[in-house]
């Protein structure tokens, strides 16, 4: 008889929380592309479920340009008036300006730190915080560590990502592992 594999609590809603917990969440990330893509998405998920934002992933991919922040760096009025009137989009004003914003200061960390992932692994020392939690009620919504990158992050002119927001950057790089414990990517990834 096959094992059921044991998954974190919070992916088994839906098909497309369990293959994106499976496949992506929690598994370190070392690809600027990558990187910008999650920050546009968990910026434009604020205030709403990340399950909408899943849904709406492709168009976005898309519409920001396979999530090439050269060339989101240089949308003009043109571009977020395309984007806002976008139905496969998150139609927010701020939240497409803030990406656009959000893609220069991302180009000008690169250019500082030689990659973006440089500089957010850089928070740690290059190496994964595995915390060893075992139940979903014991995650935190940010930590010191997220207030210290989303600190920094507005001080480089960065906008819309707050602690939470960078938490949950955290988390989905593979940054800071928050599988519970007996989940079977706990074990994959430390």
């Amino acid at each position: 008889m096959k094992k059921e594999l044991v998954r974190c609590p919070w992916c088994l809603s839906c098909d497309i929380y369990t293959e994106y917990h499976d496949k992506e969440w929690g598994v370190p990330v070392h690809d600027d592309a990558k990187h910008f893509e999650f920050l546009v998405l968990e910026s434009a998920q604020a205030g709403l479920s990340w399950l909408t934002v899943l849904k709406k992933r492709e168009n976005y991919r898309k519409a920001y340009m396979n999530f090439d922040a050269k060339k989101v760096a240089k949308f003009g009025p043109e571009k977020v008036a395309e984007l806002m009137n976008n139905e496969g989009l998150i139609r927010n004003l701020k939240k497409i300006e803030a990406s656009i914003n959000n893609a220069a200061h991302f180009l000008e960390i690169q250019k500082e730190f030689g990659s973006f992932d440089k500089y957010i692994w850089g928070f740690t020392g290059g190496k994964p915080i595995i915390n060893r939690w075992r139940e979903l009620k014991e995650l935190p919504p940010r930590t010191d560590l997220s207030d210290e990158v989303s600190k920094d992050l507005k001080k480089r002119g960065f906008k819309f990502l707050g602690s939470t927001i960078i938490y949950a950057h955290l988390q989905a790089t593979g940054i800071i592992n928050d599988h519970l414990i007996d989940c079977f990517k706990y074990k994959e990834l430390i």
